[in-house]
């Protein structure tokens, strides 16, 4: 099964693309199916979707979907506005007309994925209509619960990650796993963004379809990074999470003009993940990369290679995305980048890991050091749990995206001082992600359950570092 770049990089809209998007993405999925309005929609929002629903915007995503609206194209401003309660009993109103509803958080997971759906349609006497649950996989991709048991029953377990918007298209370099990819470049000679095209023109028809999309991605992450460092102001939510990348816009901008020593690369790049991080929690416009609670990763480490690069073009850029994209698809189909499944080691773990390929790749990384960037960038943040504050997309996970971005820096770095061999394959890691995964304990995937959600519980008096 083949995940291409133009859905595994896709537009929406914050905090969250497992809970935000996707249950955005279900929700309008279930209109079109139906033939008749019905008197009312009940929505059930089951695991981590109703332990961290209210704060990941999933209650206020549910509604815009039953409105009508998509994750592409919604404006970030449209009521209910982020932040804003949500009622759980009212009338979703937009594109697609007015719809009563009713939203009901239960914690207790369905049996197939942490991220569990079931929307019911219901006729003016309570009965129902219509029925489905949807599975919230991460990135954004949903599937519906038949989608979901016949894909456990081929795969098995994690690792399923792959969605309706996979493909079983015949591409030319089939792979999907880190050592069938070396195997596809070695025997073609191509490079990984060369074995990725080539796989992206089959799937699509014309190269010049991924090459528009591909740079709508860099245009949108430099636009959100724009946002970011222009907009001040307290982030939504009540923890009352100061927005920083205003100020330490400029204050490096000062630095800059006084030729500081020791200034540079690393600051700026802090700066840019703050800066995507901070729109993401304000429920503004990103790109899931793969995730939105990883969103600031990958154009931090654009955004430096831009920078601190020489001639970083656009076709430079698409290498980047392709070869960072190749690496989302290895971890996506053999482990998950679904915090909910297997913590943030599923998501700044995997964003980490494919900032590194992508950026070895621009480096003139040959595919194995390119491979050997995405294992050193994933391995360092095995175990890393998910513990969102207050169910929100702020502490720890603005920062965070700071630390993966560095990270993923010294990762590529370091893959190109070596040949591309390494004792540890990215296959073992991604294995070890997926097995991690499967041990750690509920409370720390996406519930706000355990870890720093409980160490500082609520209310938090959030002090500037």
């Amino acid at each position: 099964m083949t995940i291409s770049v133009v859905d595994l990089f896709s537009i929406g809209i914050g905090p969250s693309s497992s809970h935000t998007v996707g249950p955005m993405r279900a929700a309008l999925a279930f209109t079109r199916r139906l033939d008749d309005a019905p008197a009312t929609i009940r929505v059930e929002l089951r695991g981590s979707l109703a332990a961290t629903g209210r704060g990941h915007g999933t209650d206020r995503a549910v509604i815009l979907g039953l409105a009508g609206y998509d994750p592409v194209t919604v404006p970030s401003d449209v009521s209910p506005a982020p932040g804003e309660a949500v009622a759980v009993v009212g009338t979703a109103t937009g594109p697609a007309g007015t719809y009563p509803y009713e939203i009901d958080f239960n914690p207790v997971a369905l049996e197939l994925h942490p991220n569990g759906m079931i929307f019911t349609a219901l006729d003016t006497h309570g009965q129902p209509l219509l029925t489905q649950d949807y599975y919230s996989v991460g990135g954004g991709f949903i599937l519906t619960g038949a989608e979901l048991r016949e894909q456990i029953d081929s795969e098995g377990g994690l690792g399923s990650g792959a969605s309706t918007q996979a493909t079983e298209t015949p591409v030319p370099y089939p792979f999907n796993t880190a050592e069938e990819l070396l195997t596809q470049c070695q025997a073609s000679g191509k490079s990984v963004a060369e074995v990725m095209a080539a796989n992206e023109e089959a799937l699509h028809g014309d190269i010049a379809v991924v090459n528009e999309h591909l740079d709508h991605v860099w245009r949108t992450m430099r636009q959100c990074v724009t946002a970011g460092i222009s907009t001040r102001g307290i982030l939504p939510g009540g923890l009352s999470v100061v927005r920083r990348a205003p100020e330490v816009y400029e204050h490096l901008l000062q630095e800059q003009e006084k030729n500081a020593a020791g200034f540079g690369a690393m600051e700026w790049s802090n700066l840019y993940a703050l800066a995507v991080n901070e729109e993401n929690a304000a429920g503004g416009r990103v790109i899931t990369a793969p995730t939105n609670g990883a969103a600031g990763i990958i154009p931090a480490v654009m955004h430096y290679a831009r920078d601190f690069l020489d001639d970083f073009t656009a076709t430079k850029a698409r290498e980047f995305l392709l070869s960072a994209g190749a690496v989302g698809a290895i971890i996506k189909e053999n482990a998950s980048i679904s915090g909910a499944e297997v913590g943030c080691q599923g998501e700044v773990g995997s964003a980490s890991a494919m900032a590194a390929a992508g950026l070895c790749a621009v480096l003139s990384g040959t595919p194995q050091q390119v491979t050997c960037a995405a294992e050193i960038g994933l391995e360092h943040n095995l175990g890393l749990t998910c513990d969102p504050v207050g169910g929100l997309v702020q502490i720890p996970c603005i920062e965070r995206n700071a630390i993966g971005a560095v990270k993923s820096i010294n990762a590529a770095r370091l893959a190109k001082l070596g040949n591309g061999t390494h004792r540890v394959s990215l296959d073992e890691v991604v294995s070890t992600m997926a097995e991690t995964g499967r041990d750690m304990l509920t409370k720390y995937k996406e519930t706000a359950a355990g870890g720093l959600a409980v160490t500082l519980g609520l209310p938090v008096s959030f002090t500037e570092c």
